[in-house]
């Protein structure tokens, strides 16, 4: 089922939490919604299930206005980030539940039950209470619970922020397999970089109501719109740039402190203003060659996290950061580095 969100606005009150969002989901995309707490991704998730009424927009689901219609009019599912399991029944009674309320006849009832908990490896759990089930597993109760009414869209509102770091990395990559293998157009609200990417097809990066970016992860992490989508998708050097001009066809920005740094191909656009430039850490090494960025620099910091070492390093006023791969053994902290970076790995941004 493809989704087809167009002008979306909800207010409460006098805050406006959506503003003017157009959204369009291909049938079987899995597309999440990503920004910081009170950027409105929950409101737009629930306005797309009925749960809330837009003040203005459409919510249209294959060609189909359902923007008036009510939730279970609509064929969707929807997981909560609290699980939401009754109690007071077995793991085989809370995804039946469903059916039961649709009618189901209890023969393919039992069937279908089946399926989904075997769907989601919980085969032979279903005469389990929640209380006796982890955590994980309770989310793929409600998981089962959502897929058993066979919906056209699934709609996931942070279902995995409760667990711990290894069991959401662990159902990250089974929830996507899920994903793939029934085909089901998804929807996710997440605040978490990672889960999105993992995840995803396509992103929507939302800031105060609005949508900053809609792209591939790559596309967000390598070519961010605005400096907010930037900093927000990953860890970001940001270098205020006082002036952009243009010399012998390339493009050059002048810091605060009069440093000339050479600029990605199209900052040629953004000549005769001032804006950011933007690189990531893994992309500043140290005897950069014959690069045109390079800088003197003294390490201030050396932090080992496992797969990398991540560095901070001193060019006069400024503090920049370093991905290094390893350990990093020929640095150490206050030795005397030259550092730099290819132009083309970086990009350049009014300040947004």
């Amino acid at each position: 089922m493809s989704l087809h969100v167009e002008g979306l606005e909800k207010r409460f009150g006098s805050v406006v939490a959506v503003r003017g969002v157009d959204l369009d989901v291909p049938g079987g995309a899995f597309f999440t919604l990503l920004g910081p707490s009170g950027c409105g991704k929950t409101t737009i998730l629930r306005s797309i299930a009925g749960i809330y009424t837009p003040d203005r927009g459409r919510v249209v689901l294959d060609g189909v206005d359902v923007t008036r219609r009510p939730i279970h009019a609509r064929n969707m599912a929807l997981v909560f980030q609290n699980h939401a399991l009754f109690p007071h029944m077995t793991a085989f009674d809370n995804v039946a539940f469903g059916l039961r309320m649709r009618r189901v006849p209890r023969a393919e009832r039992r069937t279908r039950v089946e399926e989904a908990l075997a769907l989601v490896r919980l085969d032979g759990l279903g005469h389990r209470m929640p209380a006796q089930l982890s955590g994980g597993q309770q989310q793929r109760v409600a998981l089962a619970r959502a897929l058993v009414v066979r919906p056209s869209l699934l709609l996931l509102d942070e279902p995995l922020s409760n667990l711990d770091a290894r069991l959401r990395d662990e159902l990250r990559v089974e929830l996507r397999a899920l994903q793939r293998r029934l085909g089901v157009t998804t929807i996710l609200v997440t605040h978490d970089i990672e889960e999105a990417f993992v995840l995803s097809d396509r992103v929507a990066v939302l800031r105060a109501g609005q949508i900053d970016q809609v792209g591939t992860p790559r596309e967000l992490y390598r070519t961010p719109a605005t400096r907010f989508v930037a900093g927000f998708v990953g860890p970001a050097n940001e270098i205020a740039l006082t002036a952009i001009k243009t010399m012998r066809g390339a493009a050059w920005g002048t810091t605060e402190a009069g440093l000339q740094l050479r600029l990605p191909a199209d900052a040629v656009a953004l000549a005769g203003g001032a804006g950011w430039l933007i690189v990531r850490p893994e992309h500043l090494s140290v005897a950069p060659g014959k690069w045109p960025n390079q800088l003197d620099a003294v390490v201030e910091d050396l932090v080992f996290a496992g797969a990398a070492t991540l560095c901070r390093l001193r060019v006069g006023d400024l503090l920049l950061s370093m991905q290094v791969a390893g350990e990093a053994a020929d640095l150490t902290v206050g030795a005397r580095v030259r550092v730099g970076w290819h132009d083309a790995d970086s990009v350049v941004r009014r300040d947004t």
